[in-house]
């Protein structure tokens, strides 16, 4: 029975450990973005985040005190990891408890940028998510394995096909795709070329619009029609 107790107490600390260090906004975020998005240098990270590297610098101490992130020195730069792949799987837990309906809690109404808007050249919003969600789901592509961010060509290209894309259409020495962690859902969008192609496609089909000075993409009647059926889940409306 001392046995039982005493290994119960050892997990039990874990988690008291684990939790403390999720518990801080920096370092949840930074191991986000690490699980979502692959190794990171500690200035891609503190741009990312928008914060600055000395405060940033703390923090992943921490997480390397924790044995949460490893890092690797690349000539000048120091290139930060998770250490373990299954801590996105703990990540994707808590922010999906945390996101349940909760009927006494004010909600923050949504709006167009929530449905649809770029990040750098691809898509973002549930628009971009549902993409990434569709096309791993379909078995166009397979997940990160949460070391890094990269996302490979899967067997069927049907879902790929589907949405108007030729993946040998990918610009040389860019990333094919990767998962790119969505600021306004804290969960992965699709990125890299791959996205690049996936919104040119739309825009050229006229199912979501640029708006000029913005980040906004305006999904179009049109879009409002067909994005539904080639995105599973995908509701246009806010």
């Amino acid at each position: 029975m001392a046995g039982w107790v005493d290994s119960g107490n050892a997990v039990q600390a874990s988690v008291v450990a684990l939790a403390r260090e999720l518990a801080d906004p920096v370092r949840l975020t930074a191991l986000q973005l690490l699980a979502a998005e692959g190794p990171h240098t500690m200035v891609q990270l503190a741009d990312a985040m928008g914060v600055t590297p000395p405060r940033l610098g703390n923090h992943l101490a921490r997480l390397r005190a924790a044995g949460l992130v490893t890092v690797e020195h690349t000539g000048r730069h120091a290139v930060y990891q998770v250490a373990r792949a299954d801590i996105a799987d703990v990540l994707t837990a808590i922010a999906r408890y945390a996101h349940h309906d909760d009927l006494t809690a004010p909600r923050r109404a949504s709006s167009p940028v929530d449905v649809a808007h770029t990040c750098y050249d691809h898509a973002a919003g549930r628009l971009g998510i549902s993409v990434l969600t569709t096309l791993v789901s379909a078995g166009a592509l397979h997940p990160p394995d949460g070391r890094t961010g990269e996302l490979v060509l899967g067997d069927d290209l049907t879902a790929l096909h589907r949405l108007g894309v030729d993946a040998r259409a990918v610009a040389p020495r860019r990333r094919l795709a990767s998962a790119c962690l969505d600021r306004t859902h804290r969960v992965p969008h699709l990125g890299g070329d791959l996205g690049r192609l996936v919104l040119d496609a739309f825009v050229a089909d006229d199912l979501v619009r640029r708006q000029d000075g913005t980040r906004e993409l305006l999904v179009t009647e049109r879009g409002a029609a067909r994005l539904p059926d080639l995105l599973p889940g995908f509701t246009p409306g806010p």
